[in-house]
């Protein structure tokens, strides 16, 4: 469009003569032009052309080079020139889109009449590929071969792997779980991340890798780590979704089981709706706005007119199909955000630039969940809630045969009992599991504190009671409070969710970090004395553990003076 004037096509059909005597089309002293007239004689001339077409290629013979061969014509039948009175007339002018809508019809009925084209190279296809090729055989979107994919973990080591264009991002994440010899809680996931954008995104387990990968700037990268909030909303809905935000929930004064509340947002035909003020940032300028904004299916809005939801008080902010949602990890520094809470909403085309991207603060880190915990379920619907389940599937498919098969080695061990002079067989189980267990402990217990001189230490850090936490997947040694901080918001913040690490005022002192309510808390762990021996103790003494370990074990069974059990470890894994 330049000038106010509208951009028109001409058509000419002279070409398209010889198709059939019944084309009609406008005069050219008429102004209207009826296209639904004009697209069943399309159509029907069509028709009448490509069955002829479609019975002389497949009757004719192929080539070695794929080239069909021409017979002369018969001189029984010469080519007859069209006569004049069948002449087709040219037509009006007409708008592109009615010249694109019959030009991909066109395309339809020419595809969908031509045989399938034997591949002149089939020695070139890969062994599982058919060799011949029809249309559609190859999906749009998905190249056949192999593509190399590097993904990076938390300590910045990387993997270089060779996936096929068909591998989702679960199958990834279960390969890389089994190369690095991981424990498969189906919490690992794969993030998008954007250095220089400072955004982050978790990859839904259906996507494909390649696809993504093709999208990203040459400097973004896929790391390797837990989440374990990515299916939570399943579980605790209302955890995730405030009433005062669900337009839903206000119309019905709050009274909607959770079940209702879900199955409002997997039905495609329901109009589920978040609503709540965020700041907004002006594209192209450092200043943010708090405006009142609603998600809803077909998109995002913000009221030019205070809390208004009148359609002409509504303007499109994003679109859901063609963009994804990020946690951006440097709004406050890069962007001066208002608030810790921002986030945004990136379109699929955007590689690097930041006037592209609609940067939003939410007020507390719950808003934020919930808005982009909805805006996922908005634009993949049931597509989640099959993720969700498919491990669950597995894992009640696989306790069926979680019994292990005892050998004939493992038959023939018995239970023994050395505390006298001569050794004795357990007979008794109840005696054999006790005596088990009692040996499980004692060994923590056997170790003298001893330091280099050979004298006994009560608090010197060589004893096996200070160090043997250090193995373990939850204890990650001299971190920071931010950086311990990160680590929790990055894996999830779920009610239950920790990591212990080196306290930083005290030095023989420990420290316990765990996330409740999307809270971060820290409690600190002190080393008490007691006849020689060194315990540790969250409540000043009065629960009192020879080691880390034990502390850990009893936390996860008792809730103690926590505000949860401890669940889930926080894990950093090298690749």
């Amino acid at each position: 469009m330049f000038g106010g004037d509208t951009l028109t096509s001409h058509l000419t059909v002279d070409s398209l003569a010889p198709l059939s005597p019944n084309v009609s089309f406008c005069h050219p002293t008429d102004d209207d032009v009826d296209l639904e007239a004009l697209v069943n004689d399309m159509n029907s001339s069509f028709e009448s052309l490509y069955p002829q077409c479609s019975t002389q290629t497949e009757a004719s013979p192929l080539l070695h080079n794929g080239q069909p061969h021409r017979a002369p014509p018969q001189s029984g039948s010469p080519l007859q020139p069209a006569s004049p009175g069948h002449r087709v007339r040219r037509s009006q002018p007409m708008h592109i889109l009615a010249v694109r809508r019959l030009q991909e019809e066109e395309q339809q009925l020419r595809t969908s009449s031509l045989p399938a084209i034997p591949n002149p190279f089939p020695e070139l296809c890969s062994p599982t590929s058919s060799p011949v090729h029809s249309h559609g055989s190859l999906p749009q979107c998905q190249p056949s071969g192999k593509y190399i994919v590097k993904v990076f973990s938390e300590d910045g080591t990387g993997k270089v792997v060779e996936i096929p264009a068909d591998m989702t991002a679960r199958d990834l994440c279960q390969l890389l779980v089994y190369k690095s010899h991981c424990v498969d809680d189906n919490s690992w996931t794969l993030v998008e991340h954007h250095p220089l954008l400072g955004l982050d995104r978790c990859l839904e387990d259906h996507e494909l890798v390649v696809q993504v990968q093709a999208l990203m700037s040459s400097e973004g990268k896929f790391l390797f780590r837990k989440n374990y909030a990515k299916y939570e909303f399943f579980r605790n809905p209302l955890n995730f979704f405030p009433e005062q935000m669900v337009a839903w929930c206000q119309e019905t004064n709050g009274s909607i089981p959770p079940s209702q509340l879900l199955q409002k947002f997997l039905n495609s035909s329901g109009c589920p709706e978040i609503q709540g003020f965020l700041y907004l940032k002006d594209v192209g300028r450092k200043s943010w706005k708090k405006l009142y904004v609603f998600l809803r299916r077909s998109g995002l809005y913000f009221s030019i007119k205070g809390m208004s939801k009148e359609p002409r008080h509504l303007q499109l902010l994003a679109d859901l199909e063609d963009s994804n949602i990020f946690t951006v990890i440097t709004g406050k520094k890069l962007h001066n955000a208002p608030t810790d809470f921002e986030f945004c909403i990136k379109p699929n085309k955007v590689r690097s630039d930041f006037k592209e991207l609609r940067m939003m603060c939410a007020e507390d880190e719950q808003s934020r969940t919930c808005w982009m915990t909805a805006f996922r379920l908005l634009k993949y619907g049931i597509l989640l809630y099959q993720n969700y389940k498919i491990p669950q599937q597995r894992k009640t498919l696989l306790s069926h045969f979680s019994t292990p098969m005892r050998s004939v080695s493992e038959n023939s061990l018995v239970a023994m009992d050395f505390s006298g002079r001569i050794g004795r067989v357990i007979d008794n189980p109840v005696e054999a599991q006790s005596a088990a267990l009692e040996e499980g402990h004692a060994w923590r217990k056997r170790s003298q504190r001893m330091n280099v001189l050979g004298s006994p230490g009560p608090l010197h850090p060589s004893s096996l009671s200070t160090v043997i936490h250090r193995t373990q997947l939850w204890f990650h040694g001299r971190i920071t409070r931010e950086e311990s901080h990160k680590m929790i918001i990055q894996q999830g913040q779920v009610d239950g969710l920790f990591l212990l690490r080196d306290s930083q005022s005290n030095p023989k002192a420990f420290v316990l970090t765990m996330c409740h309510h999307q809270k971060i808390k820290h409690f600190q762990i002190l080393p008490c004395e007691e006849d020689g021996q060194i315990f540790f103790s969250l409540d000043d003494g009065s629960t009192k553990f020879s080691d880390l370990i034990q502390l850990v074990e009893f936390y996860q069974l008792n809730r103690g003076v926590l505000p949860c059990k401890l669940k889930h470890p926080c894990t950093v894994v090298a690749l």
